[in-house]
């Protein structure tokens, strides 16, 4: 077994409730089924249906929330106008579906087979441009492809050189970790992580099963940041529409700010 240090975890974020803006953390338990409370909660329209904002036209206020977890496990969202609620208030769905003008209900059970809408730009490279459809995501659970995903520093910092007047940050890619590789490491440094293993801190074991393809929630506005397609044309034109990995935890532990990240290989 060969070992090598390729980075530092230099920040770690959680996101409560699918699509919604999630809270950064300086440390987490880690299970099989990613970092603890992370996409536990979602909405569901009236059909029952996953609400994404892949869908913007539709759903792009998601963007507009922010979700916490709170130390009791409940939920604490905070909407575009400044109220607040909890995830066990009895007012919850009320409150949530006059926020968004539709009636919407917060949910913890993932249905069997999900499926979301997702709309996709008109970007050379992608398939179904302009267009709006129907995708599935893992089955009994909230998350699109995979339970963990981490990206780099040098990653970002590639992409930026490409656009410089757009702001390739990390919250844009919603990632759970991310990475400064050591020894000064440039470009997409991850997309050589794939099929291999990351032990992160004492315990943590990932295996890295596929590059992270991503969508137009890239471009969408969020906080400050503007509303930008460049985002997701300068992915698609350098690194085959990909930023950052996705991975399954093998073990389980906690991954602490600053913990090294080492691949393993047999």
């Amino acid at each position: 077994m060969t070992k090598a240090t390729v980075g530092t975890v230099v920040s770690l974020w959680r996101y409560p409730v699918k699509s919604m803006l999630g809270e950064e953390l300086n440390a987490s338990l880690v299970t099989e089924e990613g970092l603890w409370g992370d996409r536990t909660y979602a909405l569901l329209d009236s059909h029952g249906k996953t609400i994404s904002a892949k869908s913007p036209r539709k759903w792009g206020k998601m963007f507009d929330c922010r979700a916490a977890l709170e130390e009791s496990s409940k939920v604490k969202i905070t909407l575009p106008d400044g109220t607040v609620v909890l995830s066990d208030a009895a007012e919850v769905n009320e409150v949530l579906s006059q926020a968004f003008g539709q009636p919407v209900k917060l949910e913890t059970v993932a249905p069997a087979e999900p499926s979301i809408e997702m709309y996709t730009p008109d970007i050379d490279g992608l398939p179904d441009q302009d267009q709006i459809t129907d995708i599935s995501i893992r089955p009994n659970t909230f998350f699109d492809a995979a339970t963990l995903h981490l990206l780099t520093t040098a990653t970002l910092n590639q992409l930026q050189t490409f656009a410089t007047d757009s702001r390739f940050e990390p919250r844009r890619f919603r990632p759970n970790l991310v990475v400064q590789p050591t020894n000064g490491a440039t470009g997409f440094v991850e997309n050589d992580w794939v099929g291999k293993t990351l032990a992160i801190g004492d315990d943590v074991r990932l295996s890295v099963t596929k590059p992270c393809g991503r969508c137009v929630m890239t471009t969408m506005a969020q906080s400050e940041l503007p509303n930008d397609l460049n985002i997701l044309k300068t992915v698609m034109q350098h690194n085959q529409g990909n930023v950052g990995i996705y991975a399954s935890v093998v073990q389980g532990g906690t991954i602490r700010r600053g913990d090294e990240v080492v691949v393993l290989e047999s």
